[in-house]
């Protein structure tokens, strides 16, 4: 159960780093006023992502059940901050659905793609409840 934990945390960091890199070059820090995503809320999310990663990591080799469990309390501001951000990206995507008018002082998550938005989400939520299994060690 940790070891799927681990792979499908793998797979959710790409999906991260792939959107957190879209973001970036396309502006996100550099243009706060027209994106719904702030860097605090952004990078909140990855550092505490990233820390809890590696935690798991070390309870893996250290099978130390206190690391698991700190690794998913930690997961739990991760995911809200997930969801926090879904919530503010979806309205970019209708906009950008209902009119593909390219302009100048367009979001930078307006060009995250659908399938890696929805795969990091899926993979992410996999993520949590595969922890938390390991965490009761079911």
């Amino acid at each position: 159960m940790g070891i799927a934990a681990l792979v499908t945390w793998l797979i959710t960091a790409v999906g991260g780093f792939y959107l957190l890199f879209t973001w970036i070059s396309n502006g996100g820090p550099r243009k706060p006023s027209t994106s719904k995503f702030r860097p605090a809320l952004i990078f909140s999310h990855f550092a505490l992502a990233a820390i809890g990663l590696v935690l798991w990591i070390i309870y893996l080799i250290a099978d130390s059940n206190a690391l698991a469990w700190v690794a998913f309390i930690l997961l739990v501001p991760v995911a809200l901050l997930g969801f926090a951000m879904l919530r503010r990206w979806l309205p970019t995507y209708r906009a950008r659905a209902a009119a593909e008018v390219a302009t100048a002082d367009v979001p930078a998550e307006r060009h995250f793609p659908v399938a890696v938005v929805g795969g990091h989400g899926l993979f992410a939520v996999v993520t949590v409840v595969l922890v938390l299994l390991a965490a009761l060690e079911v």
